[in-house]
């Protein structure tokens, strides 16, 4: 049975065994980890850094279990992104324990290119055992592979051919880890002859297993988190000393290894001159087509927004109706009191609201898991790059932001496919000014109340013009922000996109399946908690007030209800609404009242405000009951209670349309949603840029609602 998430995962410890699995983007690394481990596997993420660690148990056939650590996807040991960085960091640490086996998951279709971090695992004197993935793939493409000249052209290192999606050579693989695992004999390359002086130094200084170590130490020892700032200091001293030029140095490095690595190749391999790879190309040429692989790649974007949409929108109407109904059997059960208030009007609904998003989060994730599965997400990125980098985005941050429009709940999950943080935080940041679902009814209660119903050309509503506006705005709104963050946090940012396009590959549905679990139970573990703890706060700021005022405002309306018959016709409506103003959540309404008054806002609204903070849509639901409407399924009888609704300083409408559109702007840019904020502490692992979020969308939609409503007044 499946363990729950936690934040922070169980601290290395010396008796630990361990290994860990390594390897290039698109190798099969996760497949592997997957099938190592299944369901035994947590997430967390490394200290400091915002990268997730995940952790799983592997159970070997003599009965010992090892943990295994899936380290981020990366080329070489030349870290330019945090991911890199993290791999680094974790196989040259000094200061732990090293692992009993390093697995090196490689693709044997294109073993050119996987085999640098290889030869550099091997020169660090690692117990590797090499595992030649993709092995269905070589016998399709006819390739000759001669495993036992590359075992002896790679050190005597073990080698393991494997189909990870199927799980051919699992067993061969166990049983190479219960063994003890050497350190490979080879060397590819000679750090004292190309800095002798400065390796020593270092490798005395710090106590390092070999020169190559020292010198990797040398060249990215400032990034490495287990050195001390003295050791840091000392490595500078060596570099400044010896005139240790690491870009030249790594230059050199590399076409060393990579004039080995052709030699290497040429003697364990023999490709077909004409490759079996040609469905792969010839479906390129379509796909990464300039004009039909962006209609194609919009077209599964259409399907997948309207999946999430749509789909999703029966088992969420479930949930709510299992959720509602469970409130009222709890109410309706237990004894009256402010425990049976809390069960069923505090906590049941919250954690409905957290079970709710689940439908979303699967259909999303099943369908990203798809298209990575495929080798399709790797031509998006490909076809996308160019275009979202401009503004400071990846591209990969086309499918958060497209799945926005739905939910922004799972759009933000989606961005832990950005590898580079940078670009995933910046993603993160702006997808939440897409419009989601979750606005609409907002959009529509004010477009209906204001703008008038015209046609333009017989074709175009101005209703339908006006709330495309909407999207397109709060579209513009993230791009520009992209933008502005990019100035502001990507100054030094090279820009540039270093990637292979995989083979097509049909997808591995146990894989599929276990990532869409992961990521659900990943939410309501993680974000759930938080959403369950503001679901309870704005539940008794709305439920309970200072004194006895609730319970004067009640009494009040049942008198006056005596002498009133139409009144007494929508007792509980009115008494509901008199208890909500006189509440703590009413109190905060006029409290804010004068800072809002210049967006053309009144107290009531200040209460929708405060209360749609759950969600957005819950400002119709809160307009409704403060104006003691009743029926909050019926738009009409909303609109023309708002429209009916005085301003007593103007004695005019209280919702002209410089209000209404002012509303419009400040949903279309305010965070109002505690859901985004829990899962954006999630995926940051932090406070510090949730806060920062709200803060930023809060001015952002003041500063806008506040121009609009002036210069329309």
């Amino acid at each position: 049975m499946s363990k729950p998430i936690t934040d922070t995962l169980p601290p290395h410890t010396v008796s630990t065994e361990r290994i860990a699995l390594v390897g290039n983007p698109n190798a099969g690394k996760s497949s592997l980890f997957n099938l190592l481990t299944g369901l035994n596997q947590k997430v967390g993420n490394y200290p400091g850094v915002t990268v997730d660690k995940k952790v799983g148990t592997l159970h070997l056939p003599s009965g010992r279990s090892l943990q295994v650590v899936d380290l981020p996807g990366t080329y070489s040991i030349f870290p330019r992104s945090s991911d890199e960085l993290v791999v680094a960091d974790q196989l040259l640490n000094l200061k732990e324990e090293s692992f009993q086996a390093i697995v090196v998951v490689v693709d044997a279709t294109n073993l050119e290119r996987n085999l640098l971090l290889c030869t550099q695992l091997i020169d660090l004197g690692l117990p590797i055992v090499l595992v030649l993935n993709m092995a269905d793939l070589v016998q399709k493409r006819k390739i000759s592979l001669n495993t036992e000249v590359l075992r002896r052209e790679l050190g005597n290192i073990p080698i393991v051919q494997m189909n990870a999606r199927r799980g051919e050579g699992l067993n061969t693989l166990k049983n190479k880890l219960d063994e003890v695992i050497d350190a490979p004999l080879g060397q590819f390359y000679d750090p004292h002859s190309a800095a002798a002086e400065a390796v020593s130094e270092v490798k005395y200084q710090l106590g390092c297993q070999n020169y190559y170590q020292a010198y990797l130490l040398l060249h990215y020892g400032d990034s490495l988190t287990f050195l001390s700032p003295a050791e840091k200091k000392l490595l500078q001293n060596c570099k400044d000393q010896f005139n240790f030029n690491a870009e030249a140095l790594q230059v050199e490095e590399t076409t060393q290894r990579y004039q080995q690595i052709d030699q290497i190749v040429a003697a364990a391999i023999s490709t077909p001159e004409i490759g079996s790879s040609a469905f792969t190309e010839k479906l390129d040429q379509y796909v990464t087509h300039k004009v039909f692989g962006y209609l194609i790649f919009f077209g599964l974007l259409l399907l997948i927004f309207q999946a999430i949409f749509a789909w999703a929108a029966a088992p969420m109407d479930f949930i709510d109706l299992m959720f509602g109904k469970l409130g009222t059997w709890i109410s309706e059960t237990l004894p009256e009191g402010p425990l049976t208030d809390l069960l069923a009007e505090g906590i049941v609904p919250g954690i409905g609201g957290i079970v709710i998003f689940i439908p979303q989060i699967a259909i999303l994730f099943a369908f990203i898991t798809v298209l990575e599965e495929s080798g399709y997400m790797a031509r998006v990125v490909f076809m996308m790059d160019k275009l979202m980098r401009k503004v400071g985005l990846n591209g990969r941050s086309v499918v958060p932001l497209i799945s926005g429009l739905a939910c922004a709940i799972p759009a933000i999950m989606a961005t832990r496919g950005i590898d580079d943080w940078k670009d995933r935080l910046i993603t993160i940041f702006v997808t939440p000014f897409m419009s989601c679902s979750a606005r609409l009814p907002v959009y529509v209660i004010l477009i209906g109340l204001v703008v008038p119903e015209k046609t333009y050309l017989g074709v175009f509503n101005l209703a339908g013009l006006v709330l495309m506006g909407l999207y397109l705005l709060g579209f513009f709104m993230a791009i520009s922000s992209a933008w502005v963050m990019k100035k502001l946090i990507r100054a030094k940012s090279q820009g540039f996109l270093i990637m292979e396009l995989p083979a097509y590959r049909w997808p591995r549905w146990g894989n599929v399946g276990v990532t869409v679990l992961e990521k659900s139970r990943a939410f309501v573990f993680e974000a759930g908690k938080i959403i369950l703890a503001v679901s309870i706060i704005l539940w008794v700021l709305a439920s309970y007030g200072p004194g006895d005022a609730m319970q004067q405002a009640e009494e009040q309306i049942i008198q006056l209800a005596q002498q009133d018959e139409a009144l007494a016709e929508s007792l509980d409506t009115r008494i509901e609404s008199a208890r909500l103003q006189e509440s703590y959540a009413g109190q905060f309404g006029k409290w804010i009242e004068p800072v809002i008054r210049p967006l053309g806002y009144d107290w009531k609204i200040g209460i929708a405000l405060i209360t749609s903070f759950a969600a957005r849509e819950v400002f119709v639901g809160t307009i409704a009951t403060l104006y003691s409407i009743g029926d909050t399924d019926s738009e009409s009888t909303i609109k023309s209670r708002l429209r009916n609704e005085i301003n007593p300083e103007t004695g005019g409408p209280r919702y002209t349309p410089a209000v209404a559109f002012s509303l419009l702007v400040f949903y279309a840019f305010a965070m109002q949603c505690m859901s985004t904020l829990a899962i954006v502490k999630q995926e940051t692992r932090s406070w510090r840029w949730p806060l920062l979020q709200l803060l930023y969308m809060t001015i952002a939609a003041y500063v806008a609602a506040l121009l609009v409503y002036q210069l329309m007044s």
